[in-house]
């Protein structure tokens, strides 16, 4: 009986696939590992009386590397989807009982489940290292982090699609590193960066994810309407939506 086989998730392709990326020693430092060790860096060594909303600030902290790591991971493995089908990996599949729609939805559930890692990680990370909010904002910033991490795959599809493949994975990396430092993800913004970060692409997401923390409130006590978060998400939903539709046609009518 073939592995690859039906129309829905395919649940040994997914297995094996997560197994082909855990053996990605470089993807699992710059995904997991690397969060981690930034939110140690930056977050843990914070002091547990400094309070952001209903938390401490290293809970604030945490929340942006779990979002940037669950977008790394998300924006990665859509990446990797463009480059098998620039190899011809994935009409080798074509040939197989797996069908596109099974071949879609297990590429999206690997997707979901190696964003899922970094923010697992995190929040056991936090945990044991002083991260402080009540349980229902531990779980629903997650939860949004992870989600909303989701639209970034788009834009990794988009960058696979253009670029060969080392090119897509290290211009993918400085890209996502340089949104997030204009996004308010690593560093607290104010004033005039702060004005320019809400037009960035992952402002929306990481402000949303902390919102049920500090309902807008950053830091230095600047409030920002949750209309102003929503737009952007959708916003750049739809812009990297469109483009991975446009490059990803265009890759595969070349073949």
């Amino acid at each position: 009986m073939s592995v690859l086989t039906g129309a829905g998730i395919a649940p040994t392709y997914l297995k094996l696939d997560v197994r082909r990326v855990l053996r990605n020693r470089r993807a699992m430092i710059f995904t997991i590992a690397m969060p981690a060790l930034l939110y140690l860096v930056f977050g843990a060594t914070q002091s547990g009386d400094d309070r952001i909303g209903d938390g401490n600030v290293a809970f604030y902290v945490l929340i942006g590397m779990a979002v940037y790591g669950s977008i790394l991971a998300a924006a990665s493995n859509a990446a990797s989807v463009s480059i098998e089908q620039k190899e011809g990996w994935t009409r080798t599949l074509m040939m197989t009982p797996l069908k596109p729609s099974g071949y879609t939805a297990t590429k999206i559930a690997l997707a979901l489940v190696m964003s899922a890692l970094p923010v697992i990680v995190l929040a056991v990370v936090g945990a044991v290292s002083g991260a402080e909010a009540p349980a229902w904002i531990w779980i629903v910033c997650l939860l949004i982090g992870w989600l909303g991490s989701s639209l970034f795959a788009a834009l990794g599809l988009a960058l696979g699609s253009i670029l060969k493949s080392d090119g897509a994975m290290q211009a993918l990396g400085g890209i996502l590193a340089l949104l997030a430092f204009a996004g308010n993800v690593f560093v607290p913004l104010n004033g005039a960066m702060l004005t320019i970060a809400q037009f960035t692409p992952m402002y929306g997401v990481v402000s949303l994810a902390r919102y049920p923390l500090d309902e807008g409130v950053n830091m230095y006590g600047t409030h920002v309407a949750l209309w102003i978060m929503i737009v952007n998400v959708i916003f750049w939903a739809g812009t990297f939506a469109a483009t991975a539709a446009f490059f990803y046609s265009r890759s595969s009518n070349r073949q």
